[in-house]
């Protein structure tokens, strides 16, 4: 199963760089948590959960290594990509979860306070969703 799936919600961990090897190249891929929730706004500015899941997303080659360089836990972000529900037997019994590999992970600007450019050059946007 797959479907696109756009959502916001906030990091419950560091994201986690590892080297994953795809037939015979080694590409980077960053595997973050994300709570995504669904918040009601009240009458006096406020906003109530209304019920969330977390979900464990995924970001391949630049975009990876970007996250996992400037993500923290806690920062609000919007994930958009495809949605892939996976089955295992794991040592408890059957297992399975909803995984999202990343297409675009945006910064929620919120809860920021300050945003630190590096100089333009390079090709760093020229396959940042690899």
């Amino acid at each position: 199963m797959s479907a696109k799936f756009i959502g916001s919600g906030n990091l419950g961990n560091e994201p986690a760089l590892r080297q994953v090897t795809v037939g015979q190249e080694r590409r980077p891929v960053a595997d973050m948590r994300v709570y995504v929730d669904r918040p009601k706004p009240q009458g006096d500015g406020s906003f109530v959960d209304e019920g969330g899941f977390w979900l464990t997303v995924s970001t391949w080659g630049r975009l990876g290594e970007h996250c996992a360089r400037v993500l923290n836990k806690g920062m609000r972000v919007r994930v958009e990509g495809v949605l892939w529900h996976n089955e295992w037997d794991g040592k408890d019994g059957p297992r399975q979860e909803i995984r999202l590999t990343a297409d675009h992970v945006t910064l929620e600007l919120g809860r920021v306070e300050a945003i630190h450019m590096k100089q333009r050059g390079g090709d760093d946007h020229a396959d940042a969703t690899e």
